[in-house]
């Protein structure tokens, strides 16, 4: 089995070796390399190549946002957990447009970190998509979406369309199978199919895209 590879970004040490301590105790992750300030961050991920970074936002020299959209620009780019001290921090939101494969807050038991480094090294999103949906709609509220060019839109199929929009509400594979009377693998393989035409990362940009694009609005969930 080969190992996770992680990369640990904050500007505290204590903070780096406590993640360090975490990370190395489990068999399928390593710590490959650590890294205090955004810059920093950018180099070593292109030299070490990991598989998951574990990412600050608030950083000297060169903030987290920034790093985090140097290094998501890389070819096979790693997957990006944001650590954050404030379960609503004000660059959530925004970390989650550039391409966040979902948040961590520091004060989070080792058990949650483990089991979040193992959801992105998957490739699927760490936070559930309703608890994603509430985050971006408190932010959301404060600015009315954009209505503008959304490429990618008009290849989706009708029955795409409906996942895409069950997926921009919180609903999981499996509420969306039963309601849409399908298969949980078809309901992958649509899921799958929408990221592609799209050209999103995973389940939490197609709901930050759905805010964006006008297709949910603050309040509606799921009926």
């Amino acid at each position: 089995m080969t190992a996770t590879k992680v990369l640990l970004v904050d500007d505290q040490a204590m903070v780096r070796r406590g993640f360090r301590m975490i990370v190395d105790s489990e068999q399928d992750m390593t710590v490959i390399a650590e890294a205090g300030d955004g810059a920093a961050a950018v180099q070593a991920a292109a030299r070490f190549r990991p598989d998951v970074v574990l990412m600050d936002i608030r950083m000297p020299r060169l903030d987290g946002l920034a790093a985090m959209a140097e290094i998501l620009r890389a070819p096979q780019a790693p997957r990006v957990l944001v650590l954050t001290t404030f379960d609503l921090d004000e660059y959530l939101y925004d970390a989650l447009r550039i391409g966040a494969s979902g948040f961590l807050l520091k004060n989070a038991t080792p058990e949650t970190l483990v089991e979040a480094i193992r959801v992105a090294a998957r490739g699927d999103a760490l936070l559930d998509p309703s608890v994603t949906r509430r985050v971006i709609e408190r932010i959301a509220r404060a600015a009315p979406p954009d209505a503008g060019d959304a490429a990618g839109l008009a290849e989706l199929t009708p029955r795409e369309a409906e996942v895409l929009d069950l997926v921009a509400r919180g609903c999981s594979n499996a509420e969306i199978a039963d309601r849409l009377v399908l298969s949980g693998s078809t309901v992958k393989s649509h899921v799958a199919s929408i990221l592609l035409k799209l050209g999103l990362r995973d389940r939490i940009q197609v709901v930050v895209f759905a805010y964006e694009h006008g297709l949910v609005r603050p309040g509606r969930a799921a009926s």
